[in-house]
């Protein structure tokens, strides 16, 4: 088996490489605009304005009560269909990533920017700052500390879940791994091969976000 392994990675090793990197590439472009979008959405939700928390309140709680894999097939069978532009199925899928993610940024952002002393926001009102200048220079500068950490975890996660968009045939790590097995027929040692990646590279990332955490606790 190990032999095996090796001389499908001698053969087929730029194949799980271009793999790997769209999968780091999809996993940050999905959490870097479910950050903007969970930005606003957190934002929405601490207004206090009822409508907004409302429409806030059904969008997470339909979008984390589904199926991640039923929102890829939905958006990758509904975009196409309802916008007047033609959209690939990486880009379907894409924003259906991104969507998702937003759901659960959001509540890091809106945890974050609470966890911030209240004392913040009474000196700045103090001084007559608007609530979006001080949402802009005290709040969300200190909440920032706080939310960095959790935003590392989302993009862990998301490396594992970007496996999904394999079904649509996207440039990731699974797809690498269903090219390789298409072409030599042998589907456990292609398998073990992809896992020992994504173990490996979970691994590196998650002990990085620990280092990470403990430098913004030591300046603190």
């Amino acid at each position: 088996m190990l032999k095996t392994m090796i001389d499908l990675l001698n053969k087929y090793g730029y194949i799980y490489l271009d793999g790997l990197k769209g999968t780091l590439v999809l996993a940050a472009i999905t959490v870097f605009f479910a950050t903007i979008v969970g930005t606003l959405i957190a934002l929405l939700k601490l207004s206090k304005i009822k409508v907004f928390d409302l429409l806030v309140g059904a969008y997470i709680g339909v979008i984390r009560g589904t199926p991640i894999l039923l929102q890829l097939y939905f958006f990758w069978l509904i975009l196409p269909k309802i916008l007047p532009l033609q959209l690939s199925d990486t880009t379907c899928i894409v924003i259906a990533l991104i969507v998702n993610a937003s759901s659960y940024v959001a509540e890091i952002i809106r945890a974050g920017i609470q966890a911030v002393d209240k004392g913040q926001s009474e000196a700045a009102k103090s001084l007559g700052l608007s609530k979006f200048n001080m949402m802009r220079k005290i709040i969300l500068p200190q909440a920032i500390k706080n939310i960095l950490p959790a935003l590392g975890n989302e993009y862990i996660s998301m490396v594992k879940q970007t496996s999904l968009a394999s079904i649509f045939f996207v440039q990731e790590l699974m797809t690498s791994y269903k090219t390789v097995q298409s072409a030599t027929f042998l589907s456990v040692p292609s398998l073990m091969i992809t896992g020992l990646i994504y173990l490996i590279v979970n691994t590196i990332l998650t002990k990085a976000l620990a280092i990470f955490e403990g430098r913004l606790k030591v300046n603190e």
